[in-house]
């Protein structure tokens, strides 16, 4: 998936993967959002039984971690699913993941509104593991945040800056009049307005932004092409009013506005 103009960029999708490699401080970073462990325990309590995913979800990411040959991973928030502690299955599945990917590579979560204890299971980890605060980290030319909350300004001035949070998707129609939901990229350049607006002061904004698709495929989202849908950032839609879809293939679909 290139941009628009073509222009080299320090991220790029892994193809058919709700994940993306990034040059950041020099580093290849694995960065994927919206991975919400423990998330089938958490439907049960709603009266939706599922078979826990957490092995297959760990896997999978693994699998990510060989296939691109990185040296660090970076979760854009929402690791945990429960608001508060983890527990129970989730805080199992959480250490799993953290203990398997310490063997392989640095690991780096940005906190997201699922993650304010995440630290209680962190702390017991022997390895390389880095917390941000919720107002995001910037590596080199690259910010992350989660996206439920306003970016720091020195995330918001970086070249590329990666989100998680809305789980972004669109709805698509076939010819007989069917109908799926499928997981998207959303990609375009920073409107500075609504950032410079919140801080109240002038930011030296001109970068991409970039709404990562959820890694958990059961945690739902927003769907950008339906009318009524709202996003859950803040800075959403205003911060990215000329940003453009794609499916997890590649496809470029347009205007995400459009679709």
């Amino acid at each position: 998936m290139g941009r628009a103009d073509e222009r080299p960029s320090q991220i790029e999708p892994v193809p058919g993967e709700p994940a993306a490699v990034v040059r950041a401080g020099g580093e290849r970073v694995l960065c994927v959002a919206d991975y919400h462990a423990g998330l089938e325990a958490a439907l049960r309590w709603d009266g939706v039984s599922l078979p826990s995913r957490a092995t297959e979800r760990r896997e999978h990411l693994l699998s990510l971690v060989e296939s691109t040959a990185v040296e660090r991973v970076a979760v854009l928030g929402d690791l945990a699913h429960a608001i508060g502690d983890s527990r129970g299955p989730e805080r199992d599945e959480l250490e799993a993941l953290f203990e398997a990917l310490v063997e392989r590579v640095a690991v780096t979560v940005v906190k997201g509104n699922h993650d304010g204890a995440i630290e209680s299971v962190t702390d017991g980890i022997d390895g390389e593991i880095a917390v941000t605060s919720t107002g995001g980290v910037r590596v080199g030319d690259v910010g992350f945040a989660h996206g439920h909350t306003w970016p720091a300004r020195r995330v918001l001035e970086a070249d590329v800056v990666c989100v998680g949070h809305d789980h972004p998707a669109v709805r698509l129609e076939d010819d007989v009049g069917g109908t799926r939901a499928e997981r998207v990229w959303l990609r375009g350049p920073l409107d500075p307005d609504p950032f410079r607006e919140h801080y109240d002061e002038a930011l030296d904004i001109t970068g991409e932004l970039v709404v990562f698709p959820a890694f958990n495929d059961l945690s739902g989202g927003t769907w950008v092409n339906v009318e009524q849908q709202e996003f859950l950032a803040p800075f959403l839609p205003d911060g990215l009013a000329e940003g453009e879809a794609y499916l997890l293939d590649g496809t470029r679909l347009g205007a995400y506005r459009e679709v």
